[in-house]
């Protein structure tokens, strides 16, 4: 008899999934999918893995830089602002490799938009809802590697979530504590919170003013309430409330400001024409049904289209707060009537697709897949892994300049033998070092001289970040190729002061 009601129950339930439900299903997986498929790219994981390894070691976060040799014991505060997430790295990768790592990334990846859906969903239909979601997945997918701010969106979509549960329930207040305690300890993004929620309560306010009363004081004190929890967990960090320092410090820095693309507003390369393009569509879908926008959701489409005009990096969040609106749009436009039962045949064979390729797509089942050379593997194939081997072994004289991509998995791999000339931890080095990093890459005229102002004996480079220093290496009769693989190249140089260990 049981048995009997078991199959009733799953027969109901397939016959539940509608096409819509099924589409928003499919957004899900394809999300999964492609990050799990995606490798670990070198330029940010591995030195924030290495700080994860040393706090795990010493027991206390790093105050100055061990990691370079051109700016050795420097106060280096950024390790504050990350340590939960590169403790959190370290643990994933000592107890299962990349393979855990891809793959809670990836969940938490699916995890943020699957929240996102959620919210979506209840205002307006699955359908509606899966639209906007892939809308969002479309401005994110270039933000999606692996490395701290995975945590700062998982954080910002319980945000969003919790913003719109609040219209219902204040139950959902428990999400602005939880969600900042965890965005302050892994990323320095954490403001976006607090704009969200401001954001949300003004524009409360205002739908108030514009019904001609006041907002209910129900209402008026969930939202003050957010913003309050969250702005007191901004200081349950080991820095506190001077962690809003480090944050204007960055956003001031002429050195991020001038040198990171990422800041820089976005031009013609794909993020700037997927975000162009999203920012076209939903224009167009928010001037078509105009009565059915909210005063809270105008403010916060409209800073975050502000942010992302401002910088690359408002891309991806861009697409997170919009998703939700574009869905109401959509479906205040194209109304989802309610969908025929499924077939509980044909839906239990859907199902069946889509977590088979789920489960192909499990980080430890990747090398079945027939990727491109790209997306292959666990790491990325530009990761100096090999290169790295070979300094280790045959070790060549120090001090090593390479490639800035390269800086990050020699922190992770080549210390203490090996200390970085630069690498991705921008803001350390001053403006003065970049210059000769540069003037050194595009081989300027005096680019020996440079190398030798920092006693450099061995070069590690990129054929695809340094071809004209390649060139040049190879013209001079000072340098000898010692070792070459498709991603790197290294050189010593030859003569009495720079012989072999």
């Amino acid at each position: 008899m049981r048995g009997i009601q078991g199959l009733d129950v799953c027969s109901g339930a397939l016959k539940s999934l509608t096409p819509a439900r099924l589409l928003a299903l499919t957004v899900l997986v394809g999300i999964f999918v492609f990050v799990s498929t995606h490798p670990i790219r070198p330029h940010d994981f591995w030195w924030h893995l290495a700080a994860g390894r040393e706090i795990a070691r010493t027991g206390r976060i790093p105050e100055v830089d061990t990691f370079s040799f051109t700016r050795a014991g420097a106060p280096y505060p950024s390790y504050s602002m990350f340590w939960l997430a590169e403790l959190l790295f370290y643990g994933l990768y000592t107890l299962g490799g990349p393979a855990l790592v891809v793959f809670v990334h990836s969940g938490i990846i699916t995890t943020a938009y699957s929240l996102i859906l959620w919210g979506a969903w209840e205002a307006s239909g699955p359908r509606a809802a899966a639209l906007g979601v892939l809308l969002a997945a479309a401005l994110g997918i270039d933000d999606w590697n692996v490395r701290p701010q995975t945590f700062a969106f998982l954080s910002g979509a319980l945000f969003l979530r919790g913003l719109m549960g609040l219209e219902r329930s204040r139950r959902w207040l428990w999400a602005f504590p939880l969600g900042m305690t965890l965005w302050v300890n892994t990323h320095g993004s954490f403001p976006i919170g607090l704009a969200l929620v401001g954001l949300a309560l003004v524009g409360k306010l205002l739908e108030g003013w514009r019904q001609g009363g006041p907002l209910p004081p129900t209402m008026l004190r969930r939202y003050g309430l957010a913003f309050l929890l969250a702005a007191a967990c901004v200081g349950l960090n080991p820095r506190g409330f001077g962690v809003w320092d480090y944050v204007l410090t960055m956003a001031r820095h002429p050195v991020i400001q001038t040198l990171v693309p990422e800041w820089a507003p976005p031009g013609l390369s794909r993020p700037g024409i997927l975000f162009y393009a999203g920012l076209g569509l939903t224009g167009i879908l928010l001037a078509l049904a105009p009565r059915h926008l909210t005063a809270d959701r105008v403010l916060i489409v409209a800073a975050f289209v502000l942010l992302g005009m401002k910088t690359s990096r408002g891309i991806v969040w861009f697409g997170m707060v919009a998703a939700p609106a574009v869905a109401a749009q959509i479906q205040a436009l194209w109304p989802e009537r309610p969908g025929r039962p499924g077939i509980p045949a044909l839906n239990a064979l859907l199902l069946g697709v889509l977590g088979g390729v789920a489960l192909a797509a499990l980080p430890w089942f990747k090398a079945w897949w027939p990727l491109p050379a790209a997306k292959a593997g666990l790491i990325s194939a530009e990761t100096p892994r090999a290169a790295t081997e070979f300094l280790l072994r045959e070790r060549p004289r120090g001090p090593l300049f390479h490639a800035l991509s390269f800086g990050s998995y020699l922190i992770w791999a080549a210390q203490p033998d090996y200390p970085v000339f630069v690498d991705t931890r921008l803001e350390l080095y001053p403006m003065a070092i970049w210059e000769d990093y540069l003037a050194i890459s595009t081989a300027a005229p005096d680019w020996e001289i440079r190398l030798a102002r920092y006693g450099v004996c061995s070069m590690m480079l990129s054929p695809t970040e340094q071809p004209a220093l390649l060139e040049a290496v190879r013209r001079s009769p000072r340098w000898e190729q010692i070792y070459q693989d498709e991603a790197a190249s290294i050189w010593i140089r030859k003569g009495n002061s720079c012989s072999e260990r």
